[in-house]
């Protein structure tokens, strides 16, 4: 185990899954079907480990039955044109420049937005976890994934007023709350023991002064914000507001 910043026994990932579009799905022999990885960790060695992994995984099998199947490309979403991996190698081409995203505030004000929780999600205020999504506790757990990514994978963490920046969130007030409590249970193919992996779903408004929030909440799109993100908990959406700015 990775001794880890801060009294973090154990490192966060670089990289969660997406891969919401597949449950429930079955395929048969011959189709094909693809997921997402948002992957925090750009060094092109990482890379090229995380691709033969599910090369490997890939002829162990997957899902419950341990089906075979075929990596056959590994592409850059805003690059797809040129693979990182095609036709069983790795190809130094496909490693382009990485999305980057500024978390600066934009020049518009915002004073509205919804939140979109996609999946299910839990977010800890202290040491208990939330029964709803306060603006103050959804803005700091993102700000805090966001700084521990950047400490552990990138440049160093944020240099930000967390004080400040927590005061004002907390004025920012929740007008709308439309949740429900989703309860999954993950079990381990190699311990046979479960994990519950629930959470809250639905949307959520806020509204006051978000200016300073938005670029944290769209970073925490790709993220994803709160516990057990890796394995697709706590992806959120900025949802379009027909009064204001469209965010999507």
């Amino acid at each position: 185990m990775q001794a880890g910043p801060s009294g973090l026994a154990d490192w966060p990932r670089p990289f969660v899954f997406r891969a919401m579009h597949l449950d429930g799905q079955t395929f048969g022999v011959g189709q094909t079907f693809y997921f997402d990885i948002n992957l925090f960790d750009l060094s092109p060695q990482n890379i090229a480990y995380l691709i033969l992994t599910f090369a490997q995984l890939s002829r162990e099998g997957l899902g419950p039955g341990r089906c075979k199947v075929h990596l056959d490309k590994v592409v850059r979403r805003n690059e797809p044109e040129f693979p990182i991996y095609e036709d069983g190698s790795i190809r130094g081409e496909g490693a382009g420049a990485p999305l980057e995203l500024d978390l600066s505030p934009g020049t518009e004000e915002v004073s509205k937005i919804t939140v979109r929780f996609l999946t299910p999600t839990e977010l800890k205020s202290g040491q208990q976890v939330a029964v709803r999504p306060n603006f103050h506790i959804l803005a700091a757990r993102a700000r805090d994934r966001i700084s521990m990514l950047r400490g552990l994978y990138g440049d160093g963490p944020l240099d930000v007023d967390f004080r400040g920046f927590g005061e004002r969130a907390a004025e920012v007030r929740m007008t709308r709350c439309q949740l429900e409590t989703v309860r999954v249970e993950r079990r381990s193919s190699r311990t046979g023991r479960t994990h519950p992996i629930g959470g809250f779903v639905g949307e959520v408004e806020y509204e006051g002064e978000l200016g300073e929030f938005v670029p944290y909440l769209r970073a925490a799109e790709y993220t994803g914000v709160g516990r057990q993100t890796v394995w697709g908990k706590g992806a959120i959406l900025l949802a379009p507001d027909r009064r204001g700015p469209q965010w999507i």
